[in-house]
């Protein structure tokens, strides 16, 4: 004859928060970074203005980028489509008489709707045909621009609406809309993967056969996502031509783009929202020290590519995040044991 012993065992507890260190330091610096960059135009050369001009514009694609592959597992080469698409957008509304700068959102807008109908072509193909594809698409509008007589054609036309502003004027605006068009873009994106949203896109990017059982609208999902993205790089496209006032179709839907996007989204961190913004720096650190190189200048940042790509595929930030058990902009819970309980 047996007995039988029911022994109670302690359940465990578990903590579950956003991130592993207090927000206040990372509020303070952020705002105090905003307030500098705001005002940089005035306090620094106009040649390194320029530069940062440039940086935001990098930024803003890769992070557009990094939202599409590294979140919703959409790995395209040919987002310079909406780029250019963008840049021609705001040349068009510029023609009509409306201001560049205030035409930045409505060609984000036209990029966003041109996008939509693109998704049930693009949508219809997986893993490389996808990627080719989105690069069949990008020298489709290629084409398709280059015939368009009105906005120049194949040789190219000046941005209208900027000739009453001085040289300096005009550098200092374009900076300002570009820093302020990065910054919604970070912002937005931070929001975004804080949301619902965010949790769609970390289970589809986990495994997707289990959010399709979960009841996912994977399909729903990554729409949104392609059309967020499009606006994003459209908005890039936008603020390129009034930096860069001569609007030429080689220029604008070139693939060194879709290059540049990878590169720095690979080197600082897929599927992290700094990861972008520091794979930017490094590769602006690097351009402006070797360019006098030639092709030595490729020949490093190709090898830089292949070495993080063997060592750490999750990116500097990655390695870094994964070592320190830290977050800048924490989107995904940090999991830590608490006291046993009853």
């Amino acid at each position: 004859m047996s007995t039988e012993r029911l022994i109670e065992v302690p359940r465990a507890r578990v903590k579950v928060r956003r991130s592993t260190h207090s927000p206040i330091f990372t509020i303070i610096g952020a705002l105090v970074l905003v307030c500098l960059l705001t005002v940089a135009p005035w306090i620094v050369p106009a040649q390194f203005a320029t530069t940062l001009t440039n940086f935001f514009i990098l930024v803003i694609m890769a992070t557009m980028w990094n939202l599409l592959a590294g979140y919703a597992g959409m790995v395209s080469i040919g987002q310079q489509a909406f780029v250019g698409l963008g840049a021609y957008a705001t040349l068009y509304f510029a023609i009509k008489g409306l201001n560049p700068f205030v035409a930045i959102p409505f060609a984000a807008l036209v990029c966003a709707a041109l996008a939509v109908p693109i998704t049930y072509l693009l949508f219809r193909l997986r893993g490389g045909y996808f990627s080719i594809a989105t690069w069949v698409v990008s020298d489709t509008a290629l084409l398709i621009i280059g015939t368009i007589a009105v906005l120049g054609g194949g040789t190219g036309r000046t941005m209208p609406g900027l000739q009453n502003l001085s040289p300096g004027e005009t550098a200092h605006f374009s900076y300002l809309a570009t820093w302020f068009v990065a910054l919604i873009v970070v912002t937005g994106t931070y929001v975004l993967l804080r949301s619902r949203t965010g949790l769609v896109l970390a289970s589809i990017r986990d495994n997707e056969v289990a959010a399709r059982s979960a009841g996912v609208n994977v399909r729903a999902a990554r729409r949104s996502i392609f059309v967020i993205a499009a606006a994003g790089c459209g908005a890039a496209g936008a603020v390129l031509a009034i930096s860069q006032p001569f609007i030429q179709p080689s220029n604008e839907f070139n693939l060194q783009w879709a290059a540049e996007m990878l590169f720095v989204s690979m080197i600082g961190g897929l599927g992290t929202i700094e990861g972008p913004i520091i794979g930017s720096i490094i590769f602006f650190v690097l351009q402006q020290s070797l360019q006098q190189q030639g092709a030595w200048y490729l020949i490093i940042v190709g090898a830089l590519a292949v070495v993080i790509a063997l060592w750490q595929p999750r990116g500097l930030w990655g390695a870094f995040r994964d070592r320190f058990h830290t977050e800048l902009l924490p989107v995904g819970h940090w999991v830590e044991p608490g006291e046993s309980g009853p």
